[in-house]
């Protein structure tokens, strides 16, 4: 899985501004192997089609995957007769390495790809780009599970999509809901930084991409598509599906062990000026308060387990004592992955120090209402004991989140994003003025 370095965070998204004089807004990328046949007609309805209904200037790329036959004649004959159309050659196969080789070097700033065969119907391109050239999402998929889509298709497909998807859904938690529709469109500044992200160079890279982009938090937007299967489609269903197979699992390792740097993908908030008045919520608040409830329940019923354990042969302060040792611990690792997303093994024997601190605020509280239970009641039955320190650690609890939050695991990204900001209020200079990105709008 790659990981290497992309081009810095993305801005917030914006509208498109109106391009220069022969740059086009939109450059549809057409792959293909060996289709001397199918790519002029393609290539002529396709290029009728916008000529007519979209409404900017446009381009059409044809990425000839290492063909053998005269597909490279055909293309090159398709570039001199049609305005807006040009022809790229490659010398290895693969439908993702073309669209990653030519959308890396396009300067339109709305990137979209469909298959040679047109089996989509085109009315469905203006509403593919448009939420990516108005600024409201970042990509763009056609979709034929989406209960308004009309597809003509063998039942035999049908089963193998609808079957590529659930598995998706099952083992990724794709919300997409189809990942190999040929048609889809990005955003080039979201692909200048998602791409190096992505490893795979055949069918799995479109799937590969949209779930990196959805795990990041990108917005996809879905148009449901008209669609007529092509019967006569090259495509090696067994081998396709192998490999899609094996790239679920690599992406689903690389996922798990977090070793994608997703956190580049993240959007901030728009302009809308209710955004900005927005003051004093904590980063992360909402998603560290539901994986500390979470780690919570369980760490309470752990608690429990070993206190029952450790008080058929123990006192009650020193079972309490003991539960509370070993749940504090796996406490702490947990919160320290889990809520508060702290990664490999630096500051793990100061954080489980100071974890101890917590524990023995906790365990003040919670042996000092056990004290209190046996100084109001001479022989207090388990149930009120196990009633009563389950009050004492909801107490607990609330400190220990708070303690956490502010001294074991304090965000310092929010930090020094907040000395920035700071900083940019008490300074003359707007701050991106010294951002070339800016610059070149």
């Amino acid at each position: 899985m790659r990981t290497d370095s992309s081009p810095g965070t993305l801005p917030a998204r914006e509208h498109l501004p109106a391009g220069a004089a022969g740059t086009p807004v939109l450059d549809v990328v057409i792959p293909v192997y060996n289709e001397e046949k199918d790519l002029g007609p393609c290539v002529e309805r396709l290029h009728d089609h916008l000529a007519r209904t979209f409404p900017y200037p446009f381009r059409i790329t044809i990425a000839d995957n290492a063909s053998i036959d005269t597909t490279p004649v055909v293309a090159k004959n398709l570039e001199a007769s049609l305005p807006g159309v040009r022809s790229f050659r490659l010398e290895q196969k693969g439908r993702g390495r073309a669209l990653r080789t030519v959308w890396s070097a396009s300067d339109a700033p709305v990137l979209a790809y469909m298959d040679v065969d047109l089996s989509t119907d085109l009315n469905a391109l203006l509403p593919l780009v448009a939420p990516l050239i108005s600024g409201h999402s970042d990509l763009a998929i056609g979709s034929r599970l989406a209960r308004s889509s009309r597809v003509v298709r063998g039942a035999k497909r049908e089963f193998i999509s609808r079957t590529y998807n659930m598995i998706l859904r099952g083992s990724l938690q794709a919300r997409f809901s189809d990942a190999q529709c040929g048609f889809k469109a990005i955003r080039r500044d979201v692909a200048q930084v998602l791409l190096p992200l992505v490893e795979d160079t055949g069918w799995f890279f479109d799937t590969e991409m949209l779930v990196l982009a959805e795990r990041a938090g990108l917005r996809i937007h879905e148009v449901p598509v008209d669609w007529v299967d092509d019967p006569d489609s090259t495509v090696h269903i067994v081998k396709t599906a192998t490999d899609d197979l094996k790239g679920v699992w690599r992406v689903g390792k690389a996922l798990a062990t977090g070793s994608l740097p997703l956190d580049r993908l993240t959007r901030p908030f728009g302009d809308d000026p209710r955004d900005r008045e927005i003051m004093d919520v904590p980063k992360g608040l909402a998603r560290q308060l539901v994986g500390f409830c979470v780690v919570g329940g369980l760490s309470t019923l752990f608690y429990l387990l070993l206190y029952s354990g450790f008080r058929t042969f123990s006192g009650s302060q020193v079972a309490n004592a003991l539960a509370l040792l070993v749940s504090a611990v796996a406490n702490t690792a947990a919160n320290r992955r889990l809520t508060f997303g702290v990664r490999g093994s630096g500051s793990a024997v100061k954080h489980q120090a100071q974890g101890l601190v917590v524990f023995g605020i906790g365990l003040a509280l919670t042996s000092g209402s056990l004290a209190a239970l046996n100084a109001a009641t001479s022989s207090p039955s388990h149930a009120t004991e196990l009633g009563v320190l389950i009050a004492a650690n909801l107490a607990a609890t609330v400190l220990r989140f708070l303690l956490f939050r502010a001294w074991v695991f304090p965000d310092k990204r929010s930090e020094t994003d907040d000395w920035q900001d700071a900083t940019m209020r008490l300074s003359p200079v707007r701050p991106y003025d010294n951002d070339p990105r800016e610059n070149r709008r």
